[in-house]
């Protein structure tokens, strides 16, 4: 049976919000401004992506500003290309952070033939990095710090910690449990934004409630540890935070804390369009 430790009982931690998001073709929103993002910014958009086997469409080169992505692959592979002249193909268990910044422009989509699977998340940023300098960083499996059943893709969590600097108190975990196991998070400090989306299998959590494949739930706000337990094997992703205390200014593909600060990352974006155009890369 595998646990990880934590400071006091689990207890019952009331769901808020439960849902299964709306799916078009290969992509599944969990998450997004208008539902679940107000609630639990910074996370502000996620996405579950599982082509069934099929031949993953590409994603073009397309921009971002004001936030960051952080792209879970769970099985199989992507193929990832981006303005910082990163390319390549990332593995199952490895991580692609992209801090947009000011602005910055990638690509994705299927790698190798067979099953793909993963989430996307999309996170606000504050003030003082929202305009900053963009980031591309890709992490292997084996570069992911793991405690117990957990991979740590973001954050600090019992002792460890990832590489990739957050932009906030943010956690982001990645479990994998075998039938009969149990497993308890308990948040850190000040972290009172809790949610989970579940990849495979059922988890049941204290309530009780038993978590389906495909569903998001965000917890009531609070610090109280969770606990989990497994009649069948299971894969879920589970993220914490201090609240965002920012505004969310949105354009197509950007999040902001202003109006003003998202007409400079437009500008920036654009500015890159046009040298992309030049390359003919667009």
């Amino acid at each position: 049976m595998s646990t990880t430790a934590t400071i006091g009982p689990a207890q019952h931690r009331p769901i808020a919000f439960r849902s299964r998001g709306l799916s078009h073709g290969y992509i599944t929103r969990l998450m997004s401004p208008s539902d679940l993002g107000r609630i639990l910014k910074p996370f502000v958009f996620l996405d579950l992506f599982d082509n069934r086997g099929d031949n993953f469409p590409t994603f073009g080169l397309h921009p971002h500003s004001g936030l960051a992505t952080l792209t879970y692959v769970a099985e199989g592979t992507v193929r990832y290309e981006d303005t910082n002249n990163a390319t390549g193909i990332l593995g199952a268990g490895g991580v692609e952070w992209m801090r947009a910044g000011k602005g910055v422009w990638h690509a994705g989509g299927s790698g190798d033939p067979g099953h793909t699977r993963g989430f996307q998340l999309w996170i606000a940023l504050p003030p003082e990095l929202e305009l900053g300098p963009s980031e591309s960083i890709y992490q292997s499996a084996a570069d992911i710090p793991r405690i117990g059943p957990a991979r740590l893709l973001l954050g600090e969590h019992d002792g460890a910690k990832n590489s990739i600097a957050a932009p906030a108190a943010i956690n982001y975990l990645a479990v994998t449990l075998k039938a009969g196991e149990h497993w308890c998070y308990q948040p850190p400090s000040g972290h009172s934004v809790l949610w989970l989306a579940m990849g495979k299998g059922r988890v049941s959590i204290p309530g009780p409630d038993v978590l389906e494949p495909g569903e998001i739930i965000a917890f009531e706000p609070g610090e109280a540890p969770v606990d989990f337990l497994t009649t069948e094997d299971a894969e879920f992703v589970i993220g914490s935070a201090a609240p965002h205390p920012y505004d969310l200014v949105l354009g197509h593909y950007s999040v902001h804390t202003s109006a003003q600060a998202l007409m400079v990352g437009e500008a920036e974006i654009q500015h890159i369009r046009r040298r992309l155009v030049e390359q003919g890369r667009l």
